[in-house]
């Protein structure tokens, strides 16, 4: 596995599916791009006023400057609501897109949990006019997918829908303007006990002791179909039309989930409440159950690594005339991926990769370093990934060490036999293994050999 700059580039053909179109960061091969797909970018900062009233109590963690000509500008807080932007700018109603690119939090970091000021996401997207479930379904199978061919271990895909908690709420006697705080505090459930979040509830929110009470007997169900059968009974949820809508839309979404063959990784689960505002639906978070740690005393916390829902009036916003276009995406956090990993790989002592590179051009002997050139120029004119050390006479044994630590696979060797032979000498790292390569042939070999590894 290459460091933490490197992989980010080899993600980006394996994480970026190629069913979307890449933004920014991640433009795909030509071969890759949606056919009727348009690269999108977002700036970095933005003026204030986009960002701010967008993600409720995570707004006190928007980076805010000003710029010399005195205009309040901020820095991004998440890659959604720019896109939402370039849509109704744009006035694009239908379009597939990923999108991976920095964004910044004034946070408190935790280096060790994959929590960082700025950071990575990978965004997907699905904006258009679709028939229910059907684009919300497809995006919680990437996640899966991403989640299970990363092999970080057991996990779970948590989903709940806005318009259930807001009939939960609704029921169970809290005002409509309480119901924005109450989900923000709902979702603390998986960090604190529910009397810790029923006292907050109470104290902080205002939300008085018997409504607390009752939404407790709500928010701490979690299952399956089965569940979503059960509410979809119950005297009180059947009568709220926001909640029979949600619960109608769980529904189909399970069915397509069922048809996907990932239900047992997914849960129906009433605390889930997801604190920013532009959530209209189904939302779902990504959270490793547990860390394979063998080696170390406590387990890597980094809670979830993915998360989003459907947004549906969020575009709307920025349309002078308000025209809404649906959306469903989701947020893929790279930066707690990347803790994981590289946690994982120091507690098993394995060698990390550094670079690239797929071979070192060496010289056996001294005053070879215009041979080097000539045949390093003749590697990078072919679009292999060759390096050599800045040195006119290195010692090969510091140029075989240099592959040792930084794990580059090939060593390319030139020496004053091989010259006469018109061959090169191609040693593999791993196994010490040295074959004679015509020199006409070099490049092949080096393709077919660093295919293989």
């Amino acid at each position: 596995m290459e460091r933490r700059t490197q992989v980010r580039g080899g993600w980006r053909g394996d994480m970026c599916n190629a069913r979307f179109v890449g933004t920014e960061l991640c433009a795909p091969s030509r071969g890759t791009l949606h056919p009727r797909a348009t690269p999108v970018t977002s700036p970095f900062a933005l003026l204030q006023e986009i960002l701010v009233g967008k993600y409720g109590e995570g707004s006190k963690l928007i980076y805010e400057l000003q710029d010399q000509g005195g205009e309040l500008l901020a820095l991004r807080y998440d890659l959604t609501v720019p896109f939402a932007r370039y849509l109704a700018m744009n006035k694009i109603t239908s379009m597939k897109r990923y999108h991976v690119a920095k964004v910044y939090r004034r946070d408190n970091p935790a280096t060790t949990r994959g929590r960082y000021r700025e950071f990575y996401q990978c965004d997907f997207d699905i904006a258009g006019q679709f028939d229910p479930m059907i684009p919300d379904a497809e995006c919680l199978k990437i996640v899966h997918e991403i989640l299970s061919d990363l092999q970080l271990g057991d996990f779970v895909i948590k989903v709940n829908d806005r318009r259930i908690l807001n009939g939960v709420f609704a029921v169970c006697g809290v005002p409509e303007s309480k119901f924005i705080p109450a989900c923000s505090i709902v979702d603390k459930l998986d960090k604190m006990p529910w009397e810790e979040v029923r006292s907050e509830m109470v104290g902080e929110r205002g939300v008085s002791p018997e409504a607390a009470d009752r939404i407790g007997e709500y928010v701490q169900l979690h299952g399956g179909l089965d569940l979503i059968e059960r509410l979809l009974q119950d005297p009180k949820l059947s009568q709220n039309k926001l909640a029979k809508e949600g619960l109608g839309d769980m529904k189909l979404l399970f069915e397509y989930l069922t048809l996907f063959g990932i239900t047992g990784k997914i849960s129906f689960d009433l605390s889930l409440a997801r604190g920013l505002d532009y959530y209209t639906g189904v939302i779902f978070e990504a959270v490793l159950l547990q860390q394979d740690n063998e080696h170390r005393e406590e387990p890597v916390g980094v809670g979830s690594v993915a998360g989003g829902g459907r947004y549906d009036g969020l575009v709307g916003m920025f349309d002078p005339k308000g025209r809404k276009v649906p959306c469903v995406g989701v947020s893929i956090g790279i930066e707690r991926i990347f803790s994981i990993l590289e946690q994982r790989l120091e507690a098993s002592e394995e060698k990390v990769r550094t670079t690239e590179t797929q071979v070192l051009v060496a010289s056996a002997q001294k005053k070879l370093l215009e041979e080097r050139l000539k045949l390093i120029s003749e590697l990078w004119d072919a679009g292999i990934k060759a390096e050599m050390l800045y040195k006119k006479n290195p010692k090969l044994l510091n140029q075989l060490q240099y592959c040792e630590d930084t794990g580059i696979p090939l060593v390319a060797i030139v020496g004053e036999q091989e010259l006469k032979d018109g061959v090169v000498k191609l040693r593999i790292v791993a196994t010490r293994e040295e074959v004679n390569v015509r020199r006409e042939s070099l490049v092949e070999e080096i393709r077919i050999r660093t295919s293989q590894c």
